[in-house]
């Protein structure tokens, strides 16, 4: 269970430590795509995009890219 409170800013959620220890004990580290987008797809806030295909200043753009 997630609690939210907005007006005070708050995000708990309503799990004991031994059960987060024992989702922690039981996961399994991510292989292939999920590993590439667990390590490289940004925040909602900063676009959800992959942070290799951001622009950078100065970069050449060639052709059609749109």
């Amino acid at each position: 269970m997630v609690s939210l409170d907005v007006a005070a800013g708050t995000l708990d959620l309503s799990v004991d430590a031994e059960e987060i220890q024992r989702r922690l004990a039981a996961a399994v580290p991510p292989t292939g795509y999920a590993s590439v987008y667990v390590e490289h797809v940004l925040q909602a806030d900063r676009g959800a995009d992959f942070d290799f295909l951001v622009g950078r200043r100065g970069t050449a753009m060639h052709g059609e890219n749109h």
